[in-house]
């Protein structure tokens, strides 16, 4: 076998062939994994609020003692985003595959309690929803 342009012998083309399409195979498995966890999950928004009667470094404290940062988010939950709210905590939105949501309750009690009062609230993106209805919009 020839291949124009080709400097591989036709058994090191056959085993880059074989390669290519083995890592485009992994690429789209993932993708299609990544798709079907964002399709059967949840986004979940969690107030880690301060208790204000500790200092910052006895929340700390508190949370290295409760293994915080080994426990949350459990394996298999992502991290959307986590913000600092001045006067508030910490706002954290995860995206949550409904089988996992008892471990992220389960996290939050077992290693945040006792340095923050929390609050779980189901989410969902509106962005998009905005965004489509400012095209809608005339002047925009």
């Amino acid at each position: 076998m020839r291949v124009v342009g080709c400097r591989l012998r036709p058994g090191r083309l056959l085993l880059a062939l074989v390669l290519f399409l083995s890592a485009a195979t992994l690429h789209i498995s993932a993708v299609q994994a990544q798709t079907s966890l964002k399709k059967d999950a949840i986004l979940l928004t969690i107030f880690l609020k301060h208790d204000e009667s500790k200092t910052l470094d006895e929340i700390q404290a508190q949370l290295r003692k409760n293994g915080f940062y080994q426990k949350f988010p459990p394996p298999g939950v992502e991290v959307v985003s986590w913000y600092v709210m001045m006067g508030i905590g910490q706002v954290v939105t995860l995206r949550v595959p409904a089988e996992k949501l008892r471990e992220v309750n389960l996290a939050i009690e077992r290693s945040a309690w006792g340095a923050f009062r929390t609050e779980f609230y189901a989410t969902y993106d509106y962005k998009p929803v905005w965004e489509e209805e400012l095209k809608k919009t005339p002047g925009n």
